[in-house]
C-alpha cells in the first residue's frame, strides 16, 4: 500500500479514536490526540510532527469535534446557557492570546504547558465531587466570578497547546463550580467550541497549520464525535468520570516521563 495512503489512514484513526472519546466524555479530544500525534507517526516510521504543528492541527480538529458533539447533546437540555456565557467569553479571548502567542515559544515550553495542565486536570478528577446529579438543570447556580477567571486562565494555557481546554474545564466545573456531570460534559462542548475559535485563529495567524493532516482529522471528527456523544448520553455518570480520569492520568504519566527522561 502507498505510504501516503497509510499515513492518511493513521491520521484518520488517531482522529476517529480521539473524537469518539471527545464526544463521549465531553472533552475536545486533544488530551488523547496531542500525545497520539506526537508519538504514533514517528513510531510507525513517518516524519514526526513538531509540538507547534501538533498544537495547530489539534486546534482546528477540536473546533469541528466539539461542534459535532454539541449538536448531538443539544436536545437533552444539558447545556446551561449562563455557564456557557460566563465561561465562553473569557476563554475565547484567552485562547486567542495563547494560540497566537505560542509562536514565540519553543516546543519544550508547549509540551511543558500541556504536561502541567494535564497533571492539574488529573488531580482535580480524583477530588470529591459535590454537585447534585439530579434536579432542575435550568435552575443551576454557580460562582460567576470564579467561572470567568478560571475560564480565562484555561483559555490562555490551552491556546498555547491547541487543546481548547475541555479536559481541564470539565474538572473545574465538577470540583470548583459543583456542576452535575452531564451538564458539565454537555456545556463544556459548547464552551470548548467557543474556545477553539480563538485557538484556531491564533494558530493560523501564527503560521503553523498543516492543512492536509488537519483536513483528515476534521473528517474523522465529524464522523466519530456524534457517535461518542450518543454513547455518552446512555452511560453511567460515575463510569464517565472514571473514563475521563483514567485518560487524563495515562497521558500525564507518559508526558511527564518524557520530560523528566
Amino acid at each position: 500500500m502507498d505510504l501516503d495512503i497509510v499515513w492518511i489512514l493513521v491520521l484518520f484513526a488517531i482522529g476517529f479514536v480521539g473524537s469518539f472519546i471527545s464526544g463521549m466524555v465531553g472533552i475536545g479530544g486533544s488530551i488523547i490526540k496531542y500525545p497520539m500525534l506526537l508519538y504514533i507517526p514517528p513510531a510507525l516510521g513517518f516524519l514526526a510532527f513538531t509540538a507547534q504543528e501538533v498544537a495547530a492541527v489539534s486546534a482546528i480538529q477540536v473546533f469541528f469535534a466539539t461542534l459535532a458533539g454539541m449538536f448531538a447533546y443539544r436536545k437533552g437540555g444539558f447545556i446551561n446557557s449562563k455557564l456557557v456565557l460566563y465561561m465562553g467569553i473569557p476563554i475565547v479571548i484567552g485562547s486567542f492570546l495563547g494560540g497566537y502567542g505560542s509562536k514565540f515559544l519553543p516546543d519544550s515550553a508547549i509540551n511543558f504547558t500541556y504536561a502541567v495542565m494535564a497533571l492539574v486536570a488529573a488531580v482535580m478528577m480524583f477530588l470529591p465531587k459535590k454537585g447534585i446529579e439530579d434536579g432542575d438543570y435550568a435552575k443551576l447556580t454557580f460562582h460567576r466570578g470564579l467561572a470567568s477567571v478560571s475560564a480565562a486562565l484555561v483559555g490562555i494555557l490551552s491556546g498555547i497547546v491547541g487543546a481548547a481546554g475541555a479536559f481541564i474545564t470539565v474538572p473545574i466545573m465538577l470540583v470548583l463550580l459543583k456542576i452535575p456531570t452531564r451538564v458539565a460534559i454537555a456545556s463544556s462542548l459548547a464552551i470548548t467550541f467557543i474556545s477553539s475559535i480563538g485557538t484556531t485563529a491564533g494558530k493560523i495567524m501564527g503560521g503553523h497549520m498543516l492543512w492536509i493532516p488537519a483536513a483528515v482529522m476534521v473528517i474523522a471528527s465529524i464522523i466519530a464525535s456524534p457517535i461518542g456523544a450518543k454513547v455518552g448520553k446512555t452511560m453511567n455518570v460515575k463510569l464517565l468520570q472514571w473514563i475521563l480520569a483514567a485518560l487524563i492520568a495515562a497521558t500525564v504519566i507518559k508526558i511527564w516521563l518524557d520530560i523528566l527522561t
